[in-house]
Parts: structure tokens; sequence; C-alpha cells
């Protein structure tokens, strides 16, 4: 967590002076996209680039300021057939077809289409336009692990809960 700011304790006092200004902690995206856009709440909003290009799509572009960081975590979001579903259920052959799907121009194109970053090098350079230059960190470059990460930050009297306490 120490990153620019050179401790952990000086990383947790810059994101802790961050949450005392925010006027509602949403549990995800949808919903703080929702609290800013639709009931007003809040001078910024700190969210998902797809969530971004989903208020641009809604209002005029010109009412908001956006502003992508040079660096971010990337937050994939996780697929995989579950053995002992698939195997009961006799799905296993479409699962396991439309997992090699997701990675295919074709659906890495609808991914795109949809404000989701595509994977594919070849296909995030046809969409350079709605997806700028940034470098993504992975959380196991950032914390090791997503099990580290979630015990320092995320479980009980960690990190974040010793911020959000404040």
């Amino acid at each position: 967590m120490a990153g620019k700011y050179g401790s952990d304790d000086k990383a947790k006092a810059f994101v802790g002076k961050l949450f005392k200004r925010v006027a509602v902690l949403d549990t995800g995206g949808r919903g703080a996209t929702t609290t800013f856009v639709e009931r007003g709440i809040g001078d910024v909003l700190l969210t998902f680039e797809n969530e971004v290009y989903l208020i641009a799509k809604k209002l005029n572009p010109d009412d908001f300021d956006i502003v992508i960081p040079s660096v971010s975590i990337e937050a994939e979001a996780p697929v995989a057939v579950v053995d002992k579903v698939a195997d009961k259920k006799g799905t296993r052959k479409a699962a396991e077809a439309y997992l090699q799907y997701l990675w295919s121009d074709e659906a890495q194109r609808l991914i795109a289409k949809h404000y989701f970053r595509p994977s594919s090098q070849p296909i995030l350079q046809e969409n350079r336009a709605s997806f700028p230059a940034l470098k993504l960190l992975t959380v196991e470059q950032i914390a090791g692990s997503w099990a580290v990460a979630q015990k320092k930050h995320f479980a009980d009297g960690g990190v974040f809960n010793q911020i959000y306490a404040q």
C-alpha cells in the first residue's frame, strides 16, 4: 500500500482523509454511479472505467470531467467451469465453449462495445480512443496474492476497517 507515499501508515492516512470526504459509501460501482448521477450526491465519483462510459452515454459529457489515472488496478471478472455443476447438469461442453469464446476477437469486440477494457491487445488497439493507455497492476503484483490482500485489507480488523472506523 505504501507506493508513492513512502509507508503504509502515510498511505493509510491519505486514504483516511479521502474517506472522510465520502458522502455515501455504496457497496459497488453501479450503486455509486446511481448515487452520483441520479441522486446528485457527491462532487467526485471514483468508479470503474465502464461506469464512466455509461455515465457519458446517459448524460451530457460536457457536464463533467473524466480523469483517467496513469496507473490503476486491473479488476478482472473471474470466470470458471464449476466441474461438479457442469458434470451433474451435462453442460460441460457448452460451458467450456463459452470460456473459449470469451477470448475470441468477436467476444473481445463485444466486450469493448459494452465499455469493458478488452484483454486482447489487438482489439484494445482497435478501441484505443475509448481505452487510453494505462498501466494496470494486478492484485498479485501489489499484494502477492488475493488471499494476502483479503486478509490485510478486507478481513475483520483489516486496513479498510481501520480506515472506515475513523
